[in-house]
């Protein structure tokens, strides 16, 4: 969990077990690894239409639901057309 503490007030990405991808700003955590963003965007990825981007706002999510957590350099994030990238959407996780 302390390894977290370094995230905090950086530009995050995270993968959840249901596929979804979440980009955002670490507000903070706690001891059961919830995470709190702020300033969060969901990514959806198609084959057809691209990399689309929803925004979430202040957003929770439960730590039981995070495969991945990395943090985002952001001028390169700034520098990619996400609207050219195509790619299948992330398949959820069944165990």
């Amino acid at each position: 969990m302390s390894s977290l503490q370094g995230y905090v007030d950086r530009r995050v990405l995270l993968i959840l077990q249901d596929g979804r991808v979440i980009v955002g700003t670490m507000a903070g955590f706690d001891q059961k690894s919830n995470v709190v963003l702020s300033d969060s965007k969901e990514r959806t990825f198609s084959e057809d239409d691209g990399v689309q981007e929803v925004p979430l706002g202040l957003y929770l999510v439960k730590g039981d639901q995070i495969v991945l957590i990395g943090e985002i350099d952001e001028a390169i994030d700034s520098s990619i057309d996400l609207a050219s990238i195509r790619a299948e959407p992330i398949a959820s996780i069944h165990y």
